[in-house]
């Protein structure tokens, strides 16, 4: 196995070109298991812990640009403020060796229907900006997922940043597992609301081949919000529409069973984090409103 180790980011791009059966390695928390395992034996590692553009982060307005190499460690530390559900879900990987290490890029690159990163990225909109030697392009999260563990790069392309837009309400994000750290979720939940735009923009992970959102409860959500008046009052929602809030989130799933639960108790607790997080996302707004007054 050869082992690729770059020194900025055209070398890496090159190097990707040359070999385009590398796979990349930063914080290696994916990539290690796979390798200690012998589930995979790639013709070539590509190291990209000497490329320090990946590791930098920068304001673009109302914009954060999340470089490929930036850590969660770094996300909880430093964006926990503009991007709030990201963090939130950062917090819950791994231990802390591993969110020293692991990256969203790494959780992209991976693309397990599991990954803590996906619900977040969904839930905001966030793109994802990819890069090869022939030039960049942008993808939707929603678009970068392909299957399980499938993701839309080329094979000559490298994940360069993560673009997410500032929050501009509350977000939230859970997830269930066997345990309360580190642990791989059975399932989980982000939401993110815009009392600006009157939107709602959710994430499902590990309850379905790829992470998802879902539409026809952010639709329903948003509309009834608006129709109720609440967006302006900020009173409280029906507990009518938080069920069936929550039950149309779990109708957005299509689990499995597998070691970690079954697809059963993954809808319900679905519908259960769906209720809880949209309760804790607006009691956050009803706090907001008041401070301002």
């Amino acid at each position: 196995m050869d082992f690729l180790r770059p020194t900025s980011w055209a070398e890496a791009l090159e190097a990707k070109a040359a070999h385009p059966g590398a796979v990349p390695i930063a914080g290696g928390t994916d990539v290690m298991v796979e390798l200690n395992f012998d589930r995979h034996r790639p013709e070539a590692l590509l190291d990209l812990n000497q490329v320090t553009e990946l590791q930098q982060w920068a304001e673009d307005g109302t914009r954060i640009r999340l470089g490929a190499g930036v850590t969660y460690t770094r996300i909880i530390e430093e964006l926990g403020d503009p991007l709030p559900g990201l963090a939130m879900a950062s917090r819950t990987v791994g231990s802390p060796q591993i969110r020293n290490r692991g990256t969203v890029a790494g959780n992209l690159g991976a693309a397990s229907p599991a990954g803590d990163a996906h619900p977040p990225l969904l839930a905001t909109g966030a793109e994802i900006r990819v890069a090869s030697t022939r030039g960049t392009r942008t993808l939707r999260a929603e678009d970068f997922y392909t299957g399980v563990k499938r993701n839309a790069l080329e094979p000559d392309e490298l994940i360069e940043a993560v673009v997410l837009e500032k929050a501009k309400g509350p977000q939230q994000f859970a997830k269930i597992g066997t345990r309360n750290a580190m642990v791989i979720s059975v399932a989980a939940f982000a939401i993110a609301l815009d009392p600006e735009a009157g939107t709602v923009g959710t994430g499902i992970g590990s309850a379905a081949p790829t992470p998802r959102r879902a539409r026809d409860a952010e639709t329903f959500l948003a509309g009834e919000l608006a129709a109720h008046g609440l967006w302006e009052t900020r009173g409280a929602i029906p507990d009518s529409l938080t069920r069936e809030f929550g039950e149309r989130v779990r109708r957005a799933a299509s689990p499995i069973d597998d070691v970690r639960g079954t697809a059963a108790y993954r809808l319900h607790s679905l519908a259960v984090m769906a209720r809880r997080t949209l309760g804790w996302a607006w009691a956050d707004l009803q706090n907001d409103q008041r401070k301002a007054s």
